[in-house]
């Protein structure tokens, strides 16, 4: 009592049937407006530091500390969780994604206390970031460094 196996196209027939349906328009759509709404509030946070005379220098540091300073905060409430469930790469993409990805994991094992917990998870998703992006500004900066020295 074997049963004989799939053609291929009875196969595509049956993946065709059991596969849900794409929602990635829905996907995209969400993405774009949560993404775009994160970088008006970094625009209107830049703007804020514009009144307060930061300075040039000081305030892309300043609106960059305030957003990463929210996004830590959302994922400690569990509030930004549900923002990535709904957007997707639209709130893992800026900077407040990037704070979430490094306080998730600690506040996860903050059980295990400091050391076991949250300094051996605390880069777990952002360490290889961290690492990789670090190397690649040296790489890049010794090369910048060589080329500007050839050249007059």
């Amino acid at each position: 009592m074997s049963r004989q196996p799939y053609t291929p196209a009875q196969y595509r027939r049956v993946v065709s049937r059991a596969t849900p349906g794409s929602r990635m328009l829905r996907g995209y759509l969400r993405a774009f407006w949560v993404g775009g709404t994160i970088c008006c509030l970094g625009q209107a946070i830049s703007l804020w530091a514009e009144g307060l005379n930061l300075g040039e220098i000081t305030n892309p540091m300043f609106t960059t500390g305030v957003l990463i300073f929210l996004g830590t905060t959302l994922t400690g409430l569990g509030v930004y969780d549900r923002i990535g469930k709904y957007a997707g790469a639209g709130s893992a993409i800026p900077v407040t994604g990037f704070a979430n990805s490094v306080a998730a994991p600690a506040i996860e094992f903050q059980r295990e206390g400091a050391v076991a917990g949250v300094g051996a998870r605390l880069f777990t998703l952002a360490g290889p970031v961290l690492a990789y992006g670090i190397a690649t500004s040296v790489v890049i900066g010794a090369l910048y460094w060589l080329i500007r020295g050839w050249l007059p």
